[in-house]
């Protein structure tokens, strides 16, 4: 069974459509990169998957729980209780980090784990400590947001998504607010999630790192797939769309 499946998604903003009928199916443990040029549409599909926008027409459904239907040509939601319960699947990294300025970075991600799954407050504790041990910011959790560098910071807010124990985990652009030398050390955490064989879907627009960690890539432009298969097939691709897009990054591929 897929985890997140997405049928026929149309969304607009006034006179702008921005998706064209996008449909895409995400399996367990599943790494798919989503590329395309600025205003394609990538980060518009992933606020619609995460329930942050909401859809004109389309349907949404995670792990067989259906989101949201399309009737009559438009989407209906489900209730807010059993979206409340399907938030609880995925987790979302943000391109800005997103931490509470006035929480400690232990702070950060325990609170809702704590808070809003009522978990148990040592196991979470115990959890959150092997995430910073993982992120190799062990040293760190009394630190604020303030103390730390931008690449730290992403790395907490990505500790933070994975405390929560999603089952698939959307990033969207987790590299764009970065300097250079400190997005080597995100992609790295992100690489290394591969073994906790956790979904995850990558807006990005790091064309090395997508080849090297996806599954499966997906090209978007003017709100429509384009393209989407192995990485190795969509990068040697012959479709002039995604030659010329690829063209821009040269020799990194």
């Amino acid at each position: 069974m897929n985890l997140l499946e997405m049928q026929h998604v149309k969304k607009g903003f006034g006179e702008n459509e921005v998706l064209k009928d996008i449909s895409l199916s995400v399996a367990e443990g599943e790494v798919v990169s989503i590329i395309g040029p600025s205003g394609s549409g990538k980060s518009t599909l992933l606020r619609c998957a995460t329930l942050l926008e909401q859809m004109d027409d389309g349907s949404l459904t995670y792990m067989g729980e259906k989101a949201a239907e399309s009737i009559n040509g438009k989407t209906v939601y489900a209730k807010p209780a059993d979206l409340k319960k399907i938030q609880r699947h995925f987790g979302l990294v943000f391109q800005n980090f997103n931490l509470f300025p006035h929480y400690s970075v232990l702070k950060n991600i325990t609170d809702a784990p704590i808070h809003v799954q009522k978990r148990d407050k040592e196991t979470v504790y115990k959890e959150a400590r092997e995430l910073l041990k993982k992120m190799g910011l062990e040293d760190k959790e009394d630190y604020y947001p303030y103390q730390l560098s931008g690449g730290q910071c992403q790395r907490v807010a990505i500790a933070r998504a994975l405390a929560l124990n999603p089952k698939i985990l959307f990033f969207d652009e987790p590299t764009s607010a970065l300097d250079p030398e400190l997005t080597g050390e995100v992609l790295k955490v992100i690489k290394s999630l591969a073994d906790l064989h956790i979904a995850m879907v990558i807006v990005t627009h790091e064309m090395a790192f997508a080849k090297d960690i996806s599954h499966r890539v997906i090209f978007m432009a003017d709100g429509l797939i384009v393209e989407e298969g192995a990485p190795e097939k969509v990068f040697a691709s012959d479709n002039e769309r995604t030659k010329s897009f690829l063209g821009r990054y040269g020799k990194i591929l």
